[in-house]
């Protein structure tokens, strides 16, 4: 199957503001996208994907019947859309009111108002959800990778597990949690494992601590997926626990392809 381009995308726009729908189609014909359908409120929105060609989701996070947050997860609940890349575009910056978008699995989060090189990035990090693209390693069979993904929320793991598959990993692993990956952990054996920082019952850190410590495992990469920002002072120190590489959520294709050519041609290599 061809790839898409951005050219190709059609495009949801869920906007009640008339004049900020206006700015950001001005923005998406600028970027070559000229199937744009604007709606105003959830009910539309829902009612337009329903129809099944939607290939992109762009939303405020603010309506008059819900929010964003409610076309997301009507989203990602449903087989038939749950691979439809969700965008948010917001002036919200509650980290909680955010966090709830990035554990459902929005594609990328735009701030209102966004400069031009903002929704490049995006479109392009949605893009690369929608295309396949394997990853060439010259060390190791990408298709022989075995990977832990650790995340208490599903739909995170949705999305994590989407970006990797795309890359030609087809041997995923999945646990709610530290405490559920070390039971895979000692009876199995993984290439890589993906966890998740802020976890109930064993969080990130506990969990890598303890692949690090064992030495049965002390030799897998652990990329860790955060919330917070991984340039803060409280993830640099845990990335001294024996964290291989940070990733920010939402877990962007880029900056994962480089890691795991870093970390995987580099494990076999050594």
């Amino acid at each position: 199957m061809q790839n898409l381009l951005i050219s190709d995308l059609h495009i949801l726009l869920v906007e009640p503001s008339d004049t900020q729908a206006k700015i950001i189609k001005g923005l998406l014909t600028r970027e070559d996208v000229h199937g744009v359908d604007i709606v105003k409120n959830v009910a539309q929105a829902k009612e337009e994907i329903a129809k099944h060609n939607v290939d992109i989701v762009v939303s405020a996070m603010y309506l008059a019947d819900g929010s964003g947050l409610d076309i997301l997860e009507s989203l990602k609940n449903d087989v038939s859309t749950s691979n439809v890349p969700f965008m948010l575009v917001s002036s919200e910056t509650s980290v909680q009111k955010l966090e709830k978008f990035k554990q459902s699995g929005v594609a990328a989060i735009l701030p209102k108002p966004f400069e031009p090189i903002h929704l490049h990035r995006a479109l392009n990090t949605s893009l690369q959800l929608l295309n396949t693209e394997e990853l060439d390693l010259s060390l190791f069979d990408i298709n022989h990778v075995r990977v832990l993904l650790v995340d208490d929320s599903r739909l995170a793991r949705n999305h994590i597990k989407r970006v990797l598959e795309n890359m030609g990993i087809e041997q995923i692993t999945e646990a709610e949690n530290g405490a559920h990956a070390l039971t895979f952990l000692k009876d199995q054996e993984f290439d890589l494992v993906v966890t998740d920082y802020n976890m109930p019952e064993m969080d990130g850190r506990e969990l890598s601590e303890y692949i690090r410590f064992n030495p049965l495992t002390t030799h897998i990469p652990i990329i860790m997926v955060t919330s917070e920002s991984t340039s803060s002072a409280h993830m640099t120190n845990i990335q001294q626990t024996g964290v291989n590489a940070l990733c920010d959520k939402p877990f962007e294709s880029d900056e994962v392809r480089a890691i795991l050519v870093n970390l995987l041609d580099q494990k076999e290599g050594s």
